[in-house]
């Protein structure tokens, strides 16, 4: 699936996490769930990450995401640092 056949899920979390993370070097969310949007996969590369546990890293994104996550069943978080 190209990005520009983007969910209306996959869109709203990205525009949400772009919002969230200004500094974010990429922002990828797929939705994994077969388009209903229940589950997500994220990828997030942010300086913002640096100095940060993955655990804390991971905390940063579900708050960010906090009210989306109401309507999700499941969410994989993968962030990371700019190399």
């Amino acid at each position: 699936r190209s990005f520009t056949s983007q969910t209306d899920g996959e869109a709203r979390v990205s525009r949400v996490l772009r919002e969230k993370f200004p500094r974010a070097a990429a922002i990828r969310v797929v939705d994994i769930s077969g388009g209903c949007g229940a589950m997500y996969e994220i990828h997030i590369e942010s300086e913002e990450f640096r100095e940060k546990r993955t655990v804390q890293q991971h905390q940063m994104v579900n708050e960010a995401l906090s009210e989306e996550i109401k309507s999700m069943h499941g969410l994989r978080i993968f962030t990371s640092t700019p190399k």
